[in-house]
């Protein structure tokens, strides 16, 4: 059990990469707190978890406020008893698009889920952390942050300011033992795909594969296996670091 001991927040829980991030991470052993803004589907990856023999509950949570964050917070320590780790994989886009044909309130909306998150999840979590002498924060950003595509500039802007945001967390966070470290997803079949893509067919779909060397759309599970590496002590020395899960996207 490479978790085992461990308890973990898994933001964006309730489907796509979050989802293959807190059941592996049950299955390594830790306490995972799933938090999403949909209810139906926290609920039923807590309780594939807890069918499979995992130790799982819900919270309730929008990354973008305040006070769901601090809900969430005491409700795992209340819950589990403490808090180990943070994944920070909540994320959002606007469709794929000309970017002057983005609206305000999205531009707006894609920056506070993907990069005011880090703030509050900081904000909330790194005063636990340094009262227990460390914890592990792995934040979700994306290849778009280091490899854009067209017709998604502010999202790719968002994740570039994510990575960015996570590497002066590391530095800055390093004398308290708290580790902060990047996965770099490339496109993958979740709830998402059709946003990056403008239009979910055949045609892009294979487009999109094309991009890739090893020739298909990242899974949940190649996300949560890099996840499970870093927020496990095999990483210990590791922080500040990038993660590209993206079958040679961005080389």
């Amino acid at each position: 059990m490479r978790l085992q001991g461990k308890v973990a927040i898994v933001t964006g829980g309730g489907s796509g990469f979050g989802e293959g991030i807190a059941k592996r991470f049950a299955q390594e052993g830790a306490k995972v707190m799933v938090a999403d803004i949909n209810d139906a589907g926290g609920h039923r990856v807590v309780a594939e978890i807890q069918a499979a023999g995992g130790t799982a509950a819900f919270c309730h949570c929008d990354v973008t406020v305040d006070a769901d964050w601090a809900q969430l917070v005491e409700a795992t320590a209340s819950r589990f008893g403490g808090l180990t780790t943070v994944i920070n994989n909540a994320g959002t886009t606007h469709r794929n698009q000309p970017m002057t044909e983005v609206s305000e309130a999205l531009f707006d909306r894609v920056y506070a889920v993907n990069v005011k998150s880090l703030f509050l999840s900081a904000k909330h979590c790194v005063p636990v952390f340094r009262k227990a002498g460390g914890g592990v924060f792995v934040n979700v950003a994306s290849t778009a942050g280091v490899r854009p595509r067209p017709g998604l500039t502010w999202y790719n802007g968002s994740k570039g300011a994510a990575i960015t945001t996570s590497r002066s967390m590391a530095v800055e966070l390093a004398p308290h033992r708290i580790r902060v470290c990047i996965i770099n997803p490339v496109a993958g079949d979740t709830p998402l795909l059709g946003e990056f893509m403008g239009e979910d067919t055949p045609e892009m779909r294979a487009k999109f594969v094309s991009s890739i060397p090893l020739g298909r759309l990242s899974k949940p599970l190649d996300i949560a296996n890099a996840a499970l590496w870093l927020a496990s002590d095999e990483a210990e020395f590791i922080t500040g670091t990038c993660i590209e899960v993206d079958g040679g996207r961005c080389v």
